[in-house]
């Protein structure tokens, strides 16, 4: 029997979304937020990952071990995460824990947001965000991402600054909460063994309450301007590069060429960067991305070597991109597609894969696009697509930062 698609809505705007699956031998339950950095003012950066934090620590009914003993008691394998965009809490579990696995989590996104849990997690968000100043190339991409960005939200930083983290208040984050976690801000996505009417009951009972409030996202004006810059870190022994190009929105039909291009140029094995980087002992790291966003996109080219081999890394990667089709035959565009579709379909094998993407797809469009679908699509890349597609994206760096030993 086929992966089967359903959807439904609660009167209250939330969205649900499964593919059902009978023979799969786990389910998996996710609730996607259409919230994260960019929807954040400016005075309040990081309140979205912190309050990702704050859903573990306790409701009206769970202190926060007992969250934790209640997941474990099901053998759920359960986490969350924060982006600029989305933020998301998922299970994957038996199929007969989803029951309770899908009431963990609705009862942990009403959390209780006590002060004093409040004021000691802040702790907590401030050494993560230490942890991450340790770490060269973090640095470097947050850095990148606000030239690249400027005025636009998609310069805030996911984690936030010592500072606005320092600042934020308990009940500014209350007051985001209820904004930005509504009914009609929310996709409960679903995969595996499941039967799709009982879990819809289910799912009314324990989230049809929840108040809807309209919440919007800003989609200003993106004013991107070339920049150059070099930054320097103490306790650090290599050079870091960045290198960062306009790129299709998540949801143009461009975005698949886009993922092929990085892929040829940036895969971990046999791309463009491999052979004359990796391969060549220039570089120990180099990779390319796409990266779709909410309106807007970003392809960015990454490396990492001796800050000896600074500038003739630099140079292969600016010459890499601008020759990227340069003796590309057919079978290597075969190869290339094949390796995607691999990596696609391993993804979408697992209920929690299929969850994840069905949670992400209607979070970003609000339609369906079957997994045989999106295979299709990158099996009818050509090379006459990918110089149409360099035509109006060209490779052309808008943003070149790099990282060096102080």
């Amino acid at each position: 029997m086929p992966v089967t698609f359903r959807r439904a809505q609660l009167p209250n705007g939330l969205q649900i979304v499964g593919e059902t699956d009978p023979t799969a031998h786990t389910a998996s339950v996710g609730f996607f937020f259409r919230t994260g950095a960019r929807d954040e003012a400016t005075k309040l950066m990081g309140v979205s990952h912190f309050l990702e934090h704050m859903m573990f620590k306790g409701t009206a009914k769970r202190t926060a071990q007992q969250v934790n003993n209640d997941f474990d008691a099901i053998g759920a394998s359960h986490n969350a995460y924060t982006s600029s965009e989305m933020t998301a809490y998922y299970a994957h579990v038996l199929p007969e824990h989803l029951p309770a696995a899908t009431e963990i989590l609705s009862d942990i996104l009403r959390p209780a947001l006590r002060v004093e849990d409040f004021n000691e997690e802040r702790g907590v968000i401030l050494e993560e965000i230490a942890m991450y100043e340790d770490q060269p190339f973090w640095v470097l991409y947050e850095r990148a991402m606000e030239l690249f960005y400027g005025s636009h939200p998609l310069a805030h930083r996911v984690l936030g600054t010592r500072e606005s983290v320092q600042r934020l208040e308990r009940d500014e984050m209350a007051e985001y909460f209820r904004n930005r976690y509504s009914a009609d801000n929310t996709t409960l996505a679903i995969s595996g063994a499941v039967d799709f009417d009982s879990f819809v009951d289910l799912a009314r009972s324990l989230v049809g309450h929840w108040q809807a409030t309209r919440p919007e996202r800003e989609f200003p004006a993106w004013n991107l301007t070339d920049r150059d810059e070099t930054i320097t870190l103490k306790n650090t022994t290599r050079h870091y590069l960045l290198m960062a190009m306009p790129a299709p929105h998540v949801n143009d039909p461009w975005r698949y060429e886009s993922t092929l291009l990085a892929h040829l140029l940036g895969d971990a094995d046999g791309s463009r960067f491999h052979w004359a980087l990796i391969e060549t002992g220039l570089a120990e790291e180099a990779s390319a991305q796409y990266d779709g966003r909410d309106g807007v996109g970003e392809f960015l080219v990454s490396a990492v070597c001796d800050p000896e081999h600074a500038s003739e890394v630099e140079s292969i990667c600016r010459r890499e991109l601008a020759t990227v089709l340069e003796g590309l035959a057919d079978d290597d565009l075969l190869r290339a597609r094949s390796k995607i579709a691999t990596s696609v379909t391993l993804a979408g094998e697992r209920p929690a894969g299929r969850m994840n993407r069905l949670g992400t797809i209607f979070a970003y469009q609000g339609e369906y696009c079957p997994l045989e679908e999106e295979l299709a699509r990158i099996d009818a890349i050509t090379l006459g697509r990918l110089r149409d597609y360099l035509e109006q994206w060209p490779l052309r760096p808008r943003l070149v930062a790099r990282l060096r030993p102080a």
